[in-house]
């Protein structure tokens, strides 16, 4: 290799120099950004594409490192990889990534895309000790295999051993976080504060300061889509089957966002990353095969309600194109059973603060890769 001469550095040091203080800027600006929800891009969505992203159901991992990269670097507008995650991290946080395996290993969180994650952490300064990968069921945790995707040195955690119907138990969750709302299941005692409401896992409130959301780009058939905001709203807190008892008994629509606004969620959740290589359009929150397809697509925010609803449209965008009504006015059939699908979360959480619903200020900037 020829090594460049003494002129030829003199040359390039002007560029590094300036490159280097662009940087040091970045990083001095980045740090007196607000975080928590809906963070310092509110309405900003990031849509990244790239048509080799997926081959006979694989991700592939060079595409997907481009998307990544490109998704992170465009919502934080940073000049490098590195930059845009010293953006909302830096050495000292302890930072919780909230996956979601519900749709079982066929429709969930990938690999690839959780490793990419912990290498943007290492590159703010985020060791591995300081890293949590979280779902709220351990056993479906272990049944997509994630916990072979953990990297040494790196945590795993749940709150919950696995799904039960009681969900009233309290070892993995903290008394003094909770989400109080006169909704109960039937037959319980509807005086009995324990039973009206919901505690934040302890994981969450005792052992990080942020939060990274992870969800799928998934329909839901009580909540209509299950994307950024429910993959917090029923992944970090206990007692959530009362907000879907049944069909007719659904109140996912103002749940949702209860609880996603508690401060101890609200104040942590600093960026949300929806993996939609794959997703689904009818049938959720399950991987019905029939209802999946290769969208090809990531998205990137720190505003979840702008993220969702732009992942809504894509959702009812494929269900249009498969002949099927928008989610907000479907009925039920032998796939998807409730009476109304309460996409009106997304919205209510908009006005709760939470982010932007108006279709007027969320900008959408999509990029097609290849």
């Amino acid at each position: 290799m020829t090594m460049p001469s003494r002129r030829d550095l003199l040359l390039r040091a002007p560029f590094a120099a300036a490159a280097l203080a662009a940087a040091s800027r970045f990083s001095a600006a980045a740090q007196g950004l607000k975080s928590g929800m809906p963070g310092p891009y509110r309405g900003r969505v990031i849509e990244v594409h790239h048509p080799g992203c997926i081959i006979n159901g694989a991700y592939q991992a060079q595409p997907v490192q481009t998307m990544m990269r490109k998704g992170m670097m465009e919502l934080t507008g940073a000049p490098s990889w590195t930059e845009a995650w010293r953006a909302l991290f830096q050495k000292g946080d302890v930072v919780a990534i909230k996956v979601s395996p519900v749709g079982g290993p066929k429709l969930c969180s990938d690999a690839l895309v959780l490793h990419y994650i912990l290498d943007g952490l290492k590159e703010a300064g985020v060791g591995p000790r300081d890293v949590i990968v979280f779902n709220r069921y351990r056993q479906e945790f272990l049944a997509c295999g994630m916990d072979k995707w953990v990297p040494s040195g790196v945590r795993w955690d749940a709150a919950s051993p696995a799904y039960s119907e009681n969900q009233l138990d309290m070892d993995g969750y903290d008394a003094d976080h909770f989400m109080e709302m006169a909704l109960v299941v039937p037959g319980r005692d509807p005086n009995d504060a324990h039973c009206r409401r919901s505690y934040v896992a302890k994981v969450i409130t005792r052992q990080v300061n942020k939060i990274i959301n992870l969800p799928v780009l998934k329909h839901h058939q009580s909540a209509g889509v299950t994307i950024a905001l429910k993959n917090l709203s029923h992944g970090l807190v206990n007692n959530v089957n009362r907000s879907h008892i049944s069909p007719t008994n659904n109140a996912c629509g103002v749940f949702i966002p209860s609880v996603v606004s508690l401060p101890v969620i609200r104040n942590k959740a600093v960026l949300h990353i929806c993996d939609a290589v794959k997703a689904s359009w009818h049938g959720g929150p399950g991987a019905r095969p029939q209802y999946v397809w290769e969208h090809k697509t990531m998205y990137f925010a720190t505003d979840p309600v702008a993220l969702d609803k732009t992942g809504w449209k894509a959702i009812d965008a494929q269900r249009a194109a498969r002949g099927m009504a928008p989610i907000a006015l479907s009925k039920p059939d032998k796939d998807s059973h409730f009476l109304n699908c309460q996409v009106e979360h997304i919205e209510i959480a908009g006005s709760l603060g939470l982010g932007e619903f108006d279709d007027g200020k969320i900008q959408v900037k999509r990029f097609e890769l290849a």
